[in-house]
């Protein structure tokens, strides 16, 4: 069997074992087959040919079994909990607002179904496809394995700075439990602050009891210049990172065993609070006038490339493509699940999370625009300012301001924890696929996350210092941005035009054991957009994001960024979609003939794909061995041991 790029399909006869008319072993003109006998001729007895022709024996390997998860909810929580993150509460409700209101959400959707879906349902098809993470299920084409590498990197970066925010939930729900709550204006520290005339005097700005606790109390930005004075490790902070890795270690300490019972708190926890604070919300006067602000569409806006690019950015950073987890956590599902069934109820739960997470932001806004005699445009604002400024400002104008402010930074601790379950178990199945025999010893295994967790911490110190917003907006800026972009791009081309699409899609419906004939038109479109639609519009994205930010300084608040702090994060970005150049040319040095040759040997899949399926039902006669065994191969005999074989056989006779 083959496919449309004309390789092998995996599992076919073709590659499952070599051609018998190529290996095969030449004696004085007679040909033995590579299991050292001639199928039409008498058998010869194995001690003499064996000790005489060490030619390899294609002998099953023990693998360690592989885990799989409890039920199919536990699987589908874990995908809604990783890719409901803190991006659709505190980015995708200022992106609409911002592009145009409700018009933005036709490019939104337009980018979902071209780009986030098909997107979507590759990384988890090959998952659970080849039942392997990141870096192995590139079995399938090795000359691609740096797109598992730099997926690892990627992923790193995201966790590194991620469970920094993490930290400030913990910091701020720990000071949720004073009453009256310590940014408000009912705080006797604060008794000063609201209602005075003076302002920062570098900006002129008045500033808020919330933006005082959140740079002073909180980060300790006031006591830095920028990237070059990181200064001390704020301590506080510093214990709430621990106590957040901590969380971490305990809850995927079992693997998915675990992670997979945790989700079904964290998952659906956060939609109770949603769902709460929408109630509240629209009891409230002025939030018809924030929803107003949230909604009201500006058609001019689709005119405008940014738009478009926000769009596309929001789709990658809310589902979560391209970092590795979709693909682990789709490696432990049954052979049998459902990939397109799990691919629409995921990505549609997850965009209608973004949307209506707006009404619950922009209800209550409205409500502290309404309070303060000012425009909504002027109180909203996007990612840490929405989630640590001005929405805890919101909360503290709200009766029982204490109770809602729990609530709000309970939900953003699960969103967080939850989406940091998937980054991690995207580098833990990497690693653990990598090296198996710490899969089957749960203390080497306990102590490999122990040490992966504390090593993350240390890092993450410099992101709690003084001057540690600076390294988180540029670690943020760039971990996720080309870098992705590149990685994303390659695995569609190479997918398409290398594993072949054709393949690709026979492989979803041999998955889907009954098929229903909705499933096979679906991946025709799902194809085209592999092929044509998506690698073209991730191309719109990548040139748009080079001129941007060639034209364009980054800064947080009033500090713009030198040049060589952006160089800095241009290399961070490179260092991870440099990975695959780095594991192709080494892919292609490993093999042998001509540059051409080594290529085609380079994009075939090797023995050994599929063979983690084996723990699926009927499928034990798919395992092959582990490596690919190269062909034609000769192996010379001398004419005695020609003699003898012939004098054995004559014997029996």
């Amino acid at each position: 069997m083959q496919d449309a790029s004309g390789k092998a399909a995996p599992g076919s006869p073709a590659v499952a074992s070599a051609n018998p008319a190529q290996n095969s072993v030449h004696l004085n003109g007679n040909s033995v087959t590579q299991n050292g006998h001639d199928p039409t001729a008498t058998p010869v007895p194995q001690s003499e040919f064996e000790s005489r022709s060490p030619i390899p024996a294609l002998t099953p390997t023990a693998t360690v079994p592989r885990e799989q998860w409890g039920g199919k909810y536990e699987f589908l929580l874990s995908c809604i909990g990783y890719c409901v993150g803190l991006g659709n509460v505190w980015r995708f409700p200022y992106l609409c607002y911002r592009n145009g209101g409700g018009v933005f959400l036709i490019p939104y959707f337009i980018m979902l179904f071209v780009t986030g879906v098909p997107l979507f349902l590759m990384e988890l098809s090959l998952g659970q496809y080849g039942a392997a993470g990141p870096i192995t299920v590139w079995k399938c084409c090795p000359l691609l394995k740096g797109i598992g590498i730099g997926m690892l990197c990627v992923s790193t970066l995201v966790c590194l700075y991620y469970n920094v925010i993490i930290a400030w939930t913990f910091y701020y729900l720990g000071s949720s439990f004073q009453s009256p709550l310590p940014w408000s204006c009912e705080a006797v520290a604060n008794a000063g602050l609201c209602g005075n005339t003076t302002g920062n005097s570098s900006t002129g700005k008045v500033l808020s009891p919330t933006e005082i606790f959140w740079n002073e109390r909180v980060l300790g930005v006031v006591h830095s210049e920028g990237l070059h004075d990181p200064g001390p490790v704020r301590w506080p902070l510093a214990l709430c990172l621990l106590a957040a890795w901590i969380i971490i270690f305990l809850c995927m300490l079992k693997g998915i065993r675990s992670s997979g019972k945790v989700v079904y708190v964290t998952a659906t926890f956060p939609y109770f609070v949603l769902i709460v604070l929408i109630i509240r919300g629209a009891t409230l006067e002025g939030s018809l006038q924030g929803v107003a602000f949230y909604l009201t569409p500006d058609w001019g806006r689709l005119a405008n490339a940014q738009v478009w690019n926000d769009a596309a950015s929001q789709i990658f950073y809310s589902l979560g493509i391209g970092v590795g987890g979709l693909l682990s956590m789709a490696s432990y599902n049954k052979f049998d699940n459902n990939v397109i069934r799990d691919t629409l109820i995921i990505t549609t739960g997850n965009c209608s999370t973004s949307f209506f997470a707006g009404f619950a932001i922009f209800s209550i806004l409205g409500h502290m625009a309404w309070r303060k005699g000012v425009p909504v445009g002027q109180v909203a604002d996007t990612g840490p300012g929405l989630a640590f400024v001005a929405y805890p400002e919101a909360l503290a104008l709200l009766p029982g301001s204490v109770f809602w402010s729990i609530l709000f930074f309970l939900m953003l601790f699960m969103l967080g924890i939850d989406t940091l379950f998937g980054n991690m178990e995207g580098i833990t199945t990497a690693v653990l696929d990598e090296f198996p025999h710490l899969r089957g010893n749960t203390l080497h295994k306990s102590l490999f996350l122990g040490v992966l967790c504390f090593c993350f911490y240390l890092m993450g110190l410099l992101l709690v210092t003084d001057g540690g917003i600076y390294w988180f907006t540029l670690i943020d800026s760039f971990s996720t941005s080309f870098g992705l972009i590149i990685i994303t791009l390659f695995m569609c081309i190479g997918i398409s035009f290398f594993y072949g699409v054709n393949q690709f899609c026979q492989d979803i419906i041999d998955m889907i054991c009954h098929c229903p004939p909705w499933c096979t038109k679906v991946l025709l479109y799902f194809k085209a957009c592999w092929v044509f639609f998506t690698p073209f519009l991730l191309l719109f994205i990548l040139t748009y994001i080079f001129i941007e930010m060639y034209n364009t300084s980054l800064h947080y608040g009033a500090y713009v960024y030198p040049r060589w702090g952006k160089a800095l994060g241009a290399c961070i970005g490179a260092t991870c979609c440099l990975q695959i150049l780095i594991w192709a040319v080494v892919a292609i040095c490993k093999e042998t003939g001509t540059l051409k040759d080594r290529f085609q040997k380079a994009i075939r899949p090797l023995n050994s794909w599929r063979v983690n399926n084996l723990n699926s039902m009927g499928r034990v006669e798919e395992r092959v061995e582990p490596e690919r065994v190269e062909a034609p191969f000769t192996v010379t005999l001398t004419d005695m041991d020609f003699t003898a074989m012939m004098w054995e056989a004559g014997s029996q006779t």
